[in-house]
């Protein structure tokens, strides 16, 4: 009885099921929800601390004493050449040291400026010195400046005007006709070398003792020192190419020279 009662039921329920349209669904399981990892906290990168720069502090400029950083002056000239002898006086920075350049111009301008130069020597390795300069052109003036081996000038000193001599127009030579324990007395020819007449002359020397003129004919006698210049007198003064003339002097001296190195120009 039981049987058939449970079997009644399930036709039934069956009979219902299909009744309704509705089947019996399994049961559905859900995926498991993701679980979102922690994000992570984001630290900031710590400030840097600002360092300030130290301010230079400028170097002073020195002190320089009131006086020129190096002196110069003309001690010696022929037709083609300057001999410039200087002297330094202070070393950098408020003068220089050796070598020195020396810089020829034509002008003062030229000289002032900087500009055009026409020659230039270069010193030795002393402090004091002299400085010659060479294939200059006869009887020309020219203007000295003076700058280091780094080129830098000197602001100061503007030498001149330096004249080469002009070019030998005339040649003398010297005799010594007689001497004695006090003095002797010379003959001095003068000869016109050159290509024109000469309308004046002059004859330069420099003693080397204790001579002095104490008398002289032909010629009239400037003496500075130990420089001495004859110059012509008023009747042989002029001279036509290749001609001479002379003139005489009665000279005092302890010890007569050997001979006179002598220099003749117009």
């Amino acid at each position: 009885m039981l049987r058939k009662l449970l079997t009644v039921t399930t036709v039934v329920l069956a009979g219902w099921a299909a009744t309704t349209g509705v089947a019996a669904a399994a049961p559905t399981l859900s995926p498991p929800t993701a679980v979102a990892a922690p994000t992570p906290t984001a630290v900031a990168a710590p400030t840097p601390i600002a360092v300030a720069t130290p301010t230079p502090v400028p170097t002073p400029a020195p002190t320089c004493p009131p006086a020129l950083p190096i002196s110069g002056r003309v001690t010696g000239a022929t037709a083609t050449s300057l001999t410039i002898t200087y002297a330094i006086v202070l070393s950098p920075p408020c003068g220089f040291d050796p070598p020195v350049t020396v810089t020829l111009f034509a002008g003062r301008d030229d000289a002032l400026r900087w500009q055009n130069p026409v020659a230039e020597a270069t010193s030795g390795p002393e402090r004091n010195g002299t400085v010659t300069i060479e294939r200059l052109t006869p009887d020309t003036e020219y203007w000295y400046r003076f700058s280091d081996e780094n080129d830098l000038p000197d602001p100061y000193v503007i030498g001149g005007a330096a004249r080469t001599l002009p070019l030998a127009a005339c040649r003398a030579t010297a005799t010594v006709d007689s001497r004695w324990g006090g003095g002797y007395v010379a003959t001095v020819t003068v000869r016109n070398t050159g290509v024109e007449p000469l309308d004046r002359w002059h004859v330069s020397w420099r003693w080397a003792g204790d001579e002095r003129i104490q008398a002289i004919w032909g010629g009239l006698a400037d003496t500075e020192g130990a420089d001495v210049t004859v110059g012509n007198a008023s009747y042989n003064g002029t001279l036509a190419p290749d001609a001479v003339t002379t003139f005489g002097m009665l000279v005092a001296t302890s010890t007569a020279p050997a001979e006179l190195t002598l220099t003749c120009g117009r």
